[in-house]
């Protein structure tokens, strides 16, 4: 069930049965000369919506501006900066727990999001902790990539040149969804360069085309299916368990 395609009834009917939401989440940034630039927020926002077809699980509208700072000097990149991203994620979560939901599972595709996304939820408890209250919800947050089985099948699909951004296996999960929207490229390196993050101006000086590490010429739509369908139901099987985990009394 895709939260916005729903009436407030539909998702008032689904609450009487579960009480767990997932949240797409990512950013928009380059990926080098071929990624898309919605791949961090396209690669768990398809996952999602492909475990939702299998199973009895509501998706909310995806949160796809995250931090991207140092990737502003690369066209088309929409960054926030950390304390705009920590309010509104606390606000997405006030929003979900107000209509009722009480297990918040963001389900991430942006390695730099994870540790404001974590300081966010930190606000949240604080919030409630200060206030001698229950928080009344709780978050947890996934990388797809950590998905169970996810990272096993990329090393094998891409034992050399996988790297750590426009990685193959990213990119192929996107050639999967949307193949009519597949770029190439001749790259040199073949294997980009590696190194520090900080900055816009010192990564674009560091990877000139904006990649790290990788070859996104190894991608393919049939491995990218292969990481949606591995990455679907490991995120079926995690969302249930999150959902049925109980508070001490």
């Amino acid at each position: 069930m895709l939260l916005h395609l729903s009436t407030w009834a539909e998702v008032e009917a689904f609450l009487g049965r579960s009480k767990t939401v997932v949240i797409p989440i990512g950013s928009n940034e380059q990926h080098g000369p071929t990624g898309l630039l919605g791949t961090d927020w396209l690669c768990p926002e398809i996952i999602a919506h492909e475990a939702e077809k299998n199973g009895d699980i509501i998706v909310a509208p995806t949160f796809n501006i995250g931090m991207a700072q140092h990737h502003l000097d690369f066209p088309g990149t929409i960054a926030l900066r950390p304390s705009t991203f920590m309010l509104a994620i606390g606000d997405w979560c006030r929003s979900l727990s107000h209509a009722g939901f009480e297990k918040l599972y963001f389900l991430n595709g942006h390695g730099g999001n994870v540790a404001t996304i974590e300081a966010a939820f930190s606000e949240l408890y604080a919030e409630a902790s200060y206030a001698g209250r229950k928080r009344g919800f709780a978050c947890k947050l996934k990388n797809w990539w950590d998905l169970a089985g996810v990272t096993a099948l990329a090393n094998r699909q891409f034992p050399v040149g996988h790297g750590s951004h426009a990685t193959p296996s990213e990119i192929a999960v996107t050639q999967w969804a949307y193949p009519e929207s597949i770029k190439t490229a001749n790259y040199a390196p073949q294997i980009a360069p590696t190194g520090p993050i900080r900055e816009a101006t010192d990564f674009r000086s560091r990877f000139a085309d904006g990649r790290m590490g990788s070859d996104p010429g190894l991608a393919t739509p049939e491995k990218g299916g292969e990481l949606v369908k591995t990455a679907a139901a490991a995120l079926l099987q995690d969302v249930a368990a999150f959902g049925a985990e109980t508070a001490p009394a």
